[in-house]
């Protein structure tokens, strides 16, 4: 199947690397990208070949989240007459990444948004540029992040997530290191070194041992993914004024109107 949003290339020593690949679009995600990534990551679960996989993004951009210039909030057919699809949400895709039986490794570079820091933290090892930055901005917008809430809190904690969720502010790679969401910090020309670094570490241990340890730590982890599918948001929430308001000061490029001058 030929991938349009992602590329994916396996080492011969099982490295596994999937390159988001909408540069033009800061590597923002739409229901194409969604799919795409969904079937990747079954796909490289199930290959006994590869032994880590690594996400990164093309461009100036690891992941800027949602493409809100291509689309409104809106419901979609299917979630109004309970018909099932193939499509694959940002739910999904969060779980099945948090669940690979493989180590993963997020390489960040410039910004991880919304969706994107959610990716980087359901990754085991994030490894960020000096320069890159986190945020998580959807309440900028008129949208409350609960599809992402729970991924991010687990690796930064409630009260640092209520502090950057509820702001909406960048938090810097140096803030990133200290509250965990990140593991290492390095100059943007030394991305490649490090993971090279951190890979070799990671082909050390035994891939049965790695399965069983991430298991155990999906286990032991607060709140448990077995909470976190259990109180699953809701794939479509119907449109709000906060919403289209959000929504139409991104694509205008202003501030929105609840925003006292």
């Amino acid at each position: 199947m030929t991938l349009q949003t992602i590329s994916l290339d396996v080492s011969a020593r099982g490295v596994a690397t999937l390159l988001l690949n909408r540069p033009e679009r800061g590597n923002a995600f739409d229901q194409a990208m969604l799919n795409e990534l969904g079937r990747e990551f079954a796909a490289l679960a199930a290959d006994d070949r590869v032994r880590i996989v690594v996400l990164r993004g093309s461009g100036k951009h690891f992941c800027t989240g949602a493409d809100l210039a291509a689309r409104e909030p809106e419901v979609s057919p299917a979630a109004q007459t309970g018909a099932t699809t193939a499509r694959s949400s940002l739910f999904d895709v969060l779980v099945a990444l948090d669940t690979l039986p493989k180590p993963t490794v997020a390489v960040v570079n410039g910004g991880a948004i919304g969706g994107g820091a959610a990716l980087a933290a359901c990754c085991d090892v994030v490894i960020a540029a000096e320069d890159a930055f986190f945020s998580v901005p959807e309440v900028r917008v008129g949208m409350a992040p609960l599809g992402v809430a729970a991924f991010i809190i687990r690796a930064i904690g409630h009260r640092a997530f209520r502090r950057y969720g509820l702001s909406g502010e960048r938090i810097t790679a140096a803030e990133a290191l200290r509250l965990a969401l990140a593991h290492e910090v390095c100059p943007a020309p030394a991305l490649d070194e490090t993971l090279l670094r951190i890979a070799d570490a990671l082909l050390h241990g035994a891939p049965g041992a790695i399965r069983e340890l991430k298991e155990a730590a999906a286990h032991y982890a607060s709140p448990p993914l077995s909470a976190i599918v259990a109180n699953r948001p809701p794939a479509h929430r119907e449109k709000t004024p906060e919403m289209l308001e959000g929504f139409a000061s991104f694509r205008e490029k202003r501030k929105p109107r609840w925003y006292p001058e």
